[in-house]
């Protein structure tokens, strides 16, 4: 009888832990500021006035990218977030763009595949992270710590960090 209960009892668990689904929301995390989440839970007992709607639909994506990029000084496009990135070379690009203090705007391409199609789309190019510093396509990990190694980086980067300095004081 017990084993019937804990087998009938394992069989409903395993039930709802699969209709549990994530809908992705597109949602741009802002380094040194406030974060939010950027999945959904279809919980059925969350009333649909309280559950937050995304506003992105996949038709205006390319739009929203070339959005990202051209008010966001320095966009990075990476697997993970910059606090808690899910592969070495974001976590590379990431700590390498820390080292000037810029203000760094990130967008997560694991949630969402017609966003990272998108951005490749956008910039032809096949790999990520994708940087873009200035509304430019920079490249790569690779890219940006070669460039940081020659100085260069840090003279792309002089007037961003220059003008976050400028509005903090």
């Amino acid at each position: 009888m017990a084993r019937s209960l804990s087998a009938a009892l394992f069989q409903r668990l395993a039930g709802l832990q699969s209709t549990r689904v994530s809908t992705p929301v597109y949602g741009l995390v802002h380094q040194n500021a406030m974060k939010f989440s950027t999945t959904l839970s279809n919980d059925p007992d969350t009333h649909d006035d309280f559950r937050p709607t995304t506003k992105v639909e996949s038709s205006s994506l390319p739009d929203l990218v070339e959005q990202d990029i051209k008010e966001n000084p320095v966009m990075i496009y990476m697997k993970g977030i910059p606090d808690l990135p899910r592969c070495g070379f974001s976590s590379l690009a990431v700590r390498v763009l820390k080292e000037y203090n810029a203000p760094l705007s990130a967008r997560n391409i694991l949630e969402d595949p017609e966003l990272k199609n998108a951005v490749k789309a956008h910039s032809n190019w096949p790999t990520f992270p994708q940087i873009f510093i200035n509304g430019e396509f920079i490249g790569g990990s690779d890219i940006i710590l070669t460039m940081h190694q020659s100085g260069e980086l840090k003279e792309k980067l002089k007037d961003i960090v220059s003008n976050k300095d400028k509005s903090a004081s």
